[in-house]
């Protein structure tokens, strides 16, 4: 059985984690000027942060360990969001 902490923790998670997605998008945008294939950037934007977070709530056995996976889940589309907005503005 997942552990499932106090709703108002789970979504404080969602939200910041949503936040963090978006800063780490703008960051790496900016950090990162090497030529990737799109459809490996969104294979790791999407793929890796889903990942880590589905095994952190399916392995999780505390509360707050539940909460960290939905942190981690979280980040992906505030991320992907980011690259969607770059590439929407940039092929105009």
């Amino acid at each position: 059985m997942i552990p499932l902490p106090k709703a108002r923790l789970l979504t404080s998670a969602l939200l910041v984690g949503t936040a963090v997605g978006l800063i780490l998008g703008v960051a790496t945008s900016v950090l990162v000027d090497a030529a990737i294939r799109p459809d490996v950037v969104v294979g790791l934007v999407v793929g890796v942060p889903s990942i880590l977070g589905i095994l952190t709530i399916l392995l999780s056995g505390r509360r707050w360990a539940t909460t960290v996976g939905a942190f981690l889940l979280a980040v992906a589309p505030g991320w992907f969001g980011v690259l969607v907005a770059i590439e929407a503005v940039n092929h105009a």
